[in-house]
Parts: structure tokens; sequence; C-alpha cells
């Protein structure tokens, strides 16, 4: 396993980081199997896992808090965790990035998770209700008070990232280090721009979805149809339907990848998780296992080397740049969702006042 310098924090991380969204009642639910799993990848080299607040509804922080309750095994981890969804209830106070929701939570995250200390807190999403100030300047205060080493942003588009840096910058706050963007063979808009920007500003990369949702496990196939009554399929329908164009024309690209795989002797996810490897502003990719037998295919392929060769075949299937899918699925620019943003009210809208 190969390691890497975090976004210029000093701290080094593995190449692959355990993703442990699929721990807890949305996936594994048996903790004790789940802490086995967590414990495996740490023995093989991982140093870096990664979770969330809102993941099964703080279940999955709790896990990885029993797999790191021996001392050593907790300084020899690099923990990583985020904030921004509401937990543990709705209403307008909770969630967000305000400084009053980020105090509250990760007092929770820092309970369940077991530890005095965070390595890596994240932003789970952008907050348009907030000031990037604001929150830049309570996660500086939670790194002098030692509560986590370093922060960063995930799934931030690129020119909320510039606009960060420029705060940081005007104000003199300390400023994110890393992003975590969805990255795979199917989705690499990221490409674009939020990797070159990240990589301008010296950041920190953590790519999460390299699995595409699980088009690129080998699950999905075309003409084998797809059980729509569970797991993910049940749960967004609308990404899994092949009747669907989007979900039809995602089929035939795992077709075109499925055969390269086959040719170069690997496996589609060994394929999958080496090709995000291979972008130089990607420090670590997030491997999501619900299983143990799921963890170890992955880590098969973390030996997995593409060439230019192979590399300049996967561009002729997906170009560069280009999404086969919207990635990020759950968070979209209220500039977009909210149609009051982008209409003016009716009595503004005409040319004229006569």
């Amino acid at each position: 396993m190969r390691y890497r310098i975090l976004g210029g924090t000093g701290i080094e991380v593995s190449t692959y980081c355990l993703g442990t969204m699929m721990f807890g009642a949305v996936g594994n639910p048996d903790h004790q199997d789940a802490v086995r799993i967590i414990h495996s990848a740490l023995d093989r080299g991982v140093n870096f896992v990664d979770t969330a607040d809102m993941y099964s509804a703080g279940e999955s922080e709790e896990i990885v808090g029993k797999a790191l309750r021996d001392p050593r095994r907790r300084d020899e981890t690099v923990l990583a965790t985020k904030v921004y969804f509401p937990v543990g209830g709705d209403g307008p106070a909770r969630g967000g990035l305000s400084r009053r929701w980020i105090t509250r939570a990760v007092e929770a995250s820092l309970a369940r998770l077991g530890t005095d200390r965070i390595d890596l807190y994240q932003v789970h999403r952008p907050d348009h209700r907030t000031d990037i100030e604001e929150t830049l300047d309570v996660l500086g205060d939670l790194v002098s008070q030692g509560k986590i080493r370093a922060f960063g942003c995930s799934t931030f588009p690129a020119e909320r990232i510039v606009e960060a840096h420029a705060v940081a910058e005007r104000r003199g706050l300390r400023r994110f280090r890393t992003e975590q963007p969805p990255y795979s063979l199917l989705a690499r808009g990221v490409e674009t721009a939020v990797l070159p920007v990240a990589q301008r500003y010296g950041m920190g990369v953590l790519t999460w979805a390299p699995l595409a949702s699980g088009y690129l496990s080998g699950a999905y196939r075309k003409g084998r149809g797809v059980d729509m009554t569970r797991g993910r399929a049940a749960i967004t329908p609308h990404r899994f339907d092949p009747a669907l164009p989007e979900n039809a024309a995602k089929l035939d690209l795992v077709e075109e990848l499925a055969l390269l795989a086959e040719e170069i002797g690997c496996s589609l996810p060994e394929l999958a998780i080496a090709f995000a490897a291979a972008h130089p502003a990607v420090t670590s990719v997030i491997l999501g296992p619900r299983t143990m037998e799921q963890l170890d295919g992955l880590l098969k392929g973390a030996s997995l080397v593409l060439d230019d060769a192979v590399l300049d075949r996967i561009d002729a299937i997906v170009p560069p740049g280009t999404d086969a899918y919207r990635a990020d699925g759950v968070w979209q620019p209220p500039s977009l969702t909210e149609p009051a943003l982008r209409r003016r009210p009716l009595g503004e809208r005409a040319a004229s006042d006569g």
C-alpha cells in the first residue's frame, strides 16, 4: 500500500481509504462483522477510515468507534468524519454549516466515535444559508481547541472551493485542506474544474463512489435485468431502472469497460479503483465494502497499475470531463432547485413599465 501526504497537513494516508457508509442499518447491521472488516483493512495497510454523522443516523460512527477502541489502533489510524445533514431529527436549527450546528455536531461525533479528536472533519455539502466565513471561523476554532486536526469539504463545485479559499485569505482564517468529490469511470465531470482547482490550492482529494453506485461492481449488466425491489435499486429506482435512457446508456458503457477489463486480465471493480487512483490530483480513493468478500475483492486491485495505452482506451469509451450520470445525487445547487432564485417576481418580468 502506498501512502501520500494529505493536502499539506503533514498527515500521511494510504492510497485507498476505508469508507463506512455501508456499515449500520442501511447496509451491514452486524456490528461485530463490520468491526472485523475495519480491522482487516487496517491490518492490510489501510490507515485511513472515512465515515459521516449521517450514515445510518450515527450508527456508522458508533461502529468505527468500537473498531478503534484500542488506543494503539486509534493512534495508527487517520480518522475522518463529516457534518451537514440533520441527525436526530428535523427542523430549521438542525443541519447545515452554521456555528451553532457544527459546534453541536462535532461533540456528538466525538462521543459516538469514542475519541478526543478527529483527524479530518469535512463539511458534507455546501450550505447556501450560511456565510462561508462563519463556517471557516468555527472550524478554525475547533482546530485551535484540538478537537479536529484539519478540515475539508465534500462535493463542492469548483466555484465554491475558490470562494472559500478567497474568504480564508482575505479574513486570515484557516482553509479547507481537502475535497471529497464523486469520481469514477462513469463520472469524470470533476476532471474539468474541481480536480484542477484542488491541485492549484494544494488540497488533498479523497474520491468517493469509484464503483458508480454499483454499476462498476459487475452486479448490473446489460440484458440481465435489475431487481427493483431490493438494495440501491429499491431506494433510488430512477438510477437503476434499465428502461430509462440514461441507465441504458450506462449499461452500454459498462459492457465496453468490462470487455477492456477482461482483455487486460482484471475484474471490472479492479479496473475502476485503479482508474481513480491514477489521476495525479487524487490522494486517496474511498472504498465502501459491505462485506469481507467485497473488501477482499477491492483490495486485490490495489496493486493494479494502468498504463497509458489502457487509459487512452478508457478515454475513448468515456471522454475526459464527462459524466454518464449525475454523480453527486443527493445535492444540487439551490440556484437550480429553488424556482424563486431563478425567476423575477411576476410584477418585474415585463420589459417596460407600460
